[in-house]
């Protein structure tokens, strides 16, 4: 265990070493290529952050206005006749929005199901099984511009659909 700590504690500055030797050898100005990296870097957060804040702005309403527990209310009856548990709705909705929000989420089924039961296995499945997608979607289009983005946006939330039902239809056969 000691070593694997060691490694742990070098590894960064290691990288970080052989990356300006790297750039010593080539001939290459290691703090200029730095400098105008980060640069870049505060540009690319320039213009990502008013995405950034729509879509915190957009999950507080969301979690707070009530909407998320009417639109499992209506749908509840769907749900039941299929025997999906109407516990990991609020996951099932939150997650291709936000991480943090579906972590929380996640956090209190465990806490109150259990991690062993079905419901706290079929939400941890899902949490590995799908992607924060509008968010990821969101950071990455509008770093580089990206306008139209239909076809991803509906293949990405197919995706994380398919995560889903797979999760329940596979702890509704193992449990």
């Amino acid at each position: 265990m000691a070593i694997i700590n060691y490694i742990s504690a070098v590894a960064i500055p290691f990288t970080i070493l052989i990356i300006i030797i790297y750039g010593l050898i080539e001939k290459n100005k290691v703090f200029d290529t730095f400098i105008s990296g980060a640069t870049e870097g505060i540009e690319i957060v320039l213009r990502i952050f008013p995405t950034l804040i729509g879509i915190f702005l957009a999950i507080g309403a969301l979690r707070t206005s009530g909407i998320l527990d009417l639109i499992i209310n209506v749908i509840r009856p769907v749900i039941n006749i299929l025997k999906i548990p109407s516990e990991i709705l609020p996951l099932a909705f939150l997650r291709p929005i936000s991480g943090s929000a579906s972590m929380a989420i996640a956090t209190d089924i465990m806490t109150t199901y259990g991690v062993d039961s079905k419901i706290g296995l079929i939400a941890s499945t899902i949490m590995g099984s799908t992607e924060t997608t509008l968010y990821t979607i969101a950071i990455y289009t509008s770093a580089v511009g990206i306008k139209k983005i239909r076809f991803v946006l509906v293949a990405a939330l197919l995706a994380d659909l398919v995560g889903m039902i797979s999760s329940v239809v596979i702890w509704g056969i193992l449990s």
